[in-house]
């Protein structure tokens, strides 16, 4: 694919969005992925509480998590793919609620460079 035929979201990566901002290294991603989703889903919620100080008590974890995963996915598809077209049709959904989920979750400005 050429640079004429590249859509805005080609250069997006998540990978290399976590690295530049040092959240993420090589390392660290070779053993994120010997661990299945539900093991870092887990994982995740074990290291908040115990920065919470042992309890999440009273957040609404359960029913965030439809918003919580619809954001993870939307994110990976807009990083894997090289339009938003294709994006769309790799997720399943059409041009226009594809373009509406990508403005209710801020996809393209969370890969937006800031100085």
């Amino acid at each position: 694919m050429n640079k004429k035929t590249q859509g805005k979201n080609s250069q997006s990566s998540l990978s290399k969005k976590l690295q530049k901002q040092n959240k993420t290294t090589d390392e660290f991603e070779v053993m994120l992925n010997n661990l299945s989703l539900e093991e870092v889903i887990g994982l995740k919620l074990e290291l908040a509480a115990k920065a919470a100080g042992g309890m999440l008590y009273g957040l609404p974890i359960w029913y965030s998590l439809k918003n919580i995963t619809n954001d993870a996915v939307l994110k990976y598809a807009y990083s894997a793919t090289s339009t938003k077209m294709e994006a769309a049709r790799f997720l399943g959904l059409d041009k226009n609620r594809f373009n509406q989920l990508v403005k209710k979750y801020q996809i393209e400005s969370y890969f937006e460079e800031k100085d």
